[in-house]
């Protein structure tokens, strides 16, 4: 039971992590971006080819999968810069189906559908998996304790105040003297390679990377993390993630209790729960559990 919770957490780290690169590109920019997993495993591939094929370092494995993401983002703000809405949500959609496919079908990179294995982890097989865990879950939240104050300090300076006023109305923004493109940009690059950096833990973590692992659901998590613990919001992120993860595991053992149901009705008892849940939290509090606070100057 011990390791079950300690790879929650785990598990919930990466989420924060990944709830936070979202924040800086919809949360602050506004822009949808719903091929979060897309740069997820970009991340990943990055950072366990090039430990186990040109056996880099794993920190500085970790740092290319970041690298990689973000180079990813900036092509992809480029491509997205004039589309708003429902567009934009659909071809970042499109972007993760596509690294999805391309890691299912370029064999001699991937190594297809049979996914790339045994990815180095730190001191694995020098300690016992329940030390190695714990490892990893003190890299992880100290990874999203750098990523918490990095995306803190990025939403209070000047650049921040310029993504809300773009996520506001970009035209006026632009009327103002700011160059949009070249904001978005930068907002695409750094949410991306956030998530890349999750992407790299996440494949050092669990030793093995497939195309399937990077399902579009992933992506719907993390959206639903960051609304429900408030968008804008940087402690919103972590928290989000911590409710969302505390949901979908937290339910596994309720419907398990219940007596006289089928594995079948389970599992759909379990999605009930959840989606009640999330709609009940976004009915009482749509501002999320966190709410957005911007600091304004107090009039003399």
């Amino acid at each position: 039971m011990e390791s079950y919770l300690v790879a929650m957490l785990v598990f919930a780290g990466l989420y924060a992590l990944m709830a936070l690169g979202l924040n800086v590109i919809w949360g602050l920019a506004g822009m949808v971006n719903l091929g979060l997993v897309g740069f997820f495993a970009v991340g990943a591939y990055a950072s366990a080819l090039l430990t186990t094929k040109q056996f880099w370092p794993m920190p500085l494995g970790w740092a290319a999968g970041a690298a990689v993401a973000a180079a990813a983002g900036a092509v992809m703000a480029v491509i997205v810069a004039r589309l708003r809405g429902d567009y934009l949500a659909i071809v970042t959609l499109g972007f993760a189906e596509v690294i999805r496919l391309v890691a299912s079908n370029e064999i001699w990179l991937t190594n297809g559908t049979d996914g790339i294995s045994g990815i180095p982890g730190p001191w694995r097989g020098a300690v016992t998996p329940q030390q190695f865990n714990l490892i990893f879950l003190g890299i992880v939240w100290a990874a999203v304790a750098l990523a918490f104050l990095l995306c803190a300090r990025v939403s209070h300076s000047p650049f921040g105040r310029v993504l809300r006023a773009v996520r506001e109305d970009q035209d006026v923004a632009a009327v103002a003297g700011k160059p949009v493109l070249w904001f978005k940009v930068r907002a695409f690059c750094l949410g991306a390679a956030v998530v890349g950096f999750a992407g790299a833990l996440y494949a050092h973590y669990n030793a093995y990377i497939a195309p399937d692992g990077f399902a579009p659901l992933l992506t719907i998590y993390i959206v639903l993390a960051l609304t429900a613990g408030g968008v804008g919001a940087m402690r919103g992120a972590i928290i989000g993630a911590l409710v969302v993860v505390l949901l979908l595991e937290g339910t596994r053992f309720l419907a398990q209790a219940i007596p006289g149901v089928t594995p079948v009705q389970k599992a759909a008892l379990r999605e009930s729960i959840i989606a009640l849940s999330l709609i009940l939290l976004l009915r009482f509090r749509p501002q999320g559990l966190i709410p957005e606070r911007t600091r304004t100057k107090a009039r003399p």
